[in-house]
């Protein structure tokens, strides 16, 4: 990631409009940032949420509250518990995630 001519700035996440994302099961709730080539989101998963898709793209992803699972596409998994992170480079491995319990991510891509 390579960040440039992003001058400084707060952002209060409570003032971004949210758009819906619906899953295989559950729905997906985003609030997104664009800064420069650079997306930012605070992500709400509902319980029970299944990603629709094999993700490629990278991101590095903070779980906040709740949990998440992260399934790779070569059989591996992974799970998120609040104050764990995983990154990922584009195409790189593809993953999809879900979660029982819900859970609250912020992401940057």
């Amino acid at each position: 990631m390579n960040i440039q001519e992003i001058p400084f700035g707060t952002t209060d996440w409570s003032t971004i409009p949210i758009t819906e994302h619906p899953g295989t099961t559950g729905k997906a709730f985003w609030r997104t940032c664009q800064f420069g080539t650079i997306r930012v989101r605070m992500v709400e998963y509902t319980p029970g949420y299944l990603a629709d898709h094999w993700c490629e793209k990278g991101h590095i992803l903070l779980c906040l509250t709740g949990s998440l699972h992260t399934l790779l596409k070569d059989g591996r998994s992974f799970d998120l518990a609040p104050g764990m992170s995983y990154q990922v480079a584009d195409h790189a491995e593809p993953h999809q995630s879900s979660t029982l319990t819900g859970a609250t991510l912020f992401i940057v891509d």
